[in-house]
């Protein structure tokens, strides 16, 4: 039998160790060199067919799905990037159409961001697809546009996460998986459909479900933090609604990313993000200042940082987030956008987002205890 000095000794994390804490363990380049392969093909063909924007929208969702690789649904690789390229072209498509001057983003974003403070109770692939598609939106909420410019967009997104997933699958030998999925996903529907219109009583056993709906959220142990996060994104998209300007997005999108169950997590995180998009924008600006404005260069660059993006992903937030907005700053580039006005604009708007989840959070606390001192038995399962 082991001795208690045999036993492993369970290591004690600081308050704020996501800080400075750097999991080089988890730093490999075999899937993010897999995952680059699509970006690099929408962003040279883009190029070099004379459309780089086109190549940069399409660029963006093969990047955006790339990170699906490391989710699971169902033990599937291949489950979170199908789920997310369907769920980011919905998205494309509902916040294009919305736009970011109405009124009716606030409304999109609130319900948006509900849904993944809910789906957080289910599995993290899962919870993963809601958050890609509530910041899709926020994104493309940026580019109003009528149906055919926002079906064209949404196409290319789309395109560039199938893309993903096809080289994604063929590298890594998951073709008859994928062939696999996608036969499930037209049984399912067919089955789905010819249940739904077999019965005559379905309309009723659906009015039935809705009735019961709000009673089984508030069964949900997510339910406080779904709340929390439909204020913060809501009254972020508000902030980024009256701003007026078109990088807005990255405030609600910030707001989403950095607001966490407990508090030490929402500060880590909004420190790390913040800090890592200031050290982001210096580096591409410096970057820019120095080469010449090729779209080849800016390809390769928004490729290598792509690259990096992935690679870090695991390894620090705050690390993670200086490549991603370098690699975000150069994809802008490619469509000729000055890239050190991209970066200035992304720094401020992230301060303002994680300023707002913060300050959200803060006085979530607050009110749970003055709560507590009147109903002191009611205790809610997260703050």
């Amino acid at each position: 039998m082991p001795t208690t000095a045999n036993l492993p000794v369970p290591v004690r994390r600081g308050y704020l160790a996501d800080i400075y804490t750097f999991d080089w363990k988890q730093l490999s380049f075999r899937t993010p060199l897999i995952g680059i392969l699509s970006i690099g093909l929408c962003l040279f063909g883009g190029v070099l067919f004379g459309h780089p924007s086109a190549g940069l929208i399409a660029g963006g969702g093969a990047f955006t799905i790339g990170f699906g690789v490391n989710q699971r649904i169902a033990d599937s690789r291949l489950w979170p990037m199908i789920a997310a390229t369907a769920a980011v072209f919905l998205s494309t498509m509902i916040g294009m159409l919305v736009g970011h001057r109405g009124f009716t983003l606030v409304l999109a974003a609130a319900i948006w961001g509900f849904t993944y403070g809910i789906l957080t109770a289910r599995a993290a692939g899962i919870s993963w697809v809601g958050q890609q598609s509530a910041i899709t939106l926020f994104v493309a909420s940026a580019f109003p546009a009528n149906f055919h410019f926002t079906l064209l967009r949404s196409l290319l997104i789309g395109g560039g996460g199938a893309l993903q997933i096809l080289i994604t699958s063929i590298c890594l030998r998951l073709l008859p998986e994928l062939a696999a999925n996608l036969r499930a996903i037209r049984q399912t529907s067919s089955e789905e459909l010819s249940h739904l219109f077999s019965s005559n009583f379905a309309r009723y056993r659906m009015l039935l479900r809705l009735r019961a709906l709000p009673e089984n959220l508030l069964h949900i142990p997510t339910f406080p933090f779904a709340i929390r996060m439909s204020l913060t994104v809501a009254i972020s998209a508000e902030v980024y609604r009256h701003l007026g300007v078109q990088s807005g997005y990255w405030i609600p999108m910030t707001a989403l990313l950095v607001q966490k169950p407990a508090f030490s997590e929402t500060f880590s995180r909004a420190f790390l993000r913040v800090g890592g998009t200031l050290a982001g924008a210096v580096l591409s600006t410096i970057f820019l200042i120095h080469i010449r404005p090729d779209p080849y260069y800016l390809a390769a660059l928004t490729t290598f940082f792509a690259l990096w993006s992935y690679a870090t992903n695991t390894v620090n937030y705050g690390l993670y987030t200086l490549f991603l907005t370098s690699y975000i700053v150069f994809l802008l580039s490619l469509n000729s956008l000055p890239g050190p006005v991209i970066a200035h604009r992304r720094a401020l708007c992230t301060i303002a987002g994680g300023l707002i989840a913060l300050v959200i959070h803060v006085d979530a606390i607050r009110r749970l205890r003055n709560r507590q001192r009147t109903l002191p038995a009611q205790l809610p399962s997260q703050i």
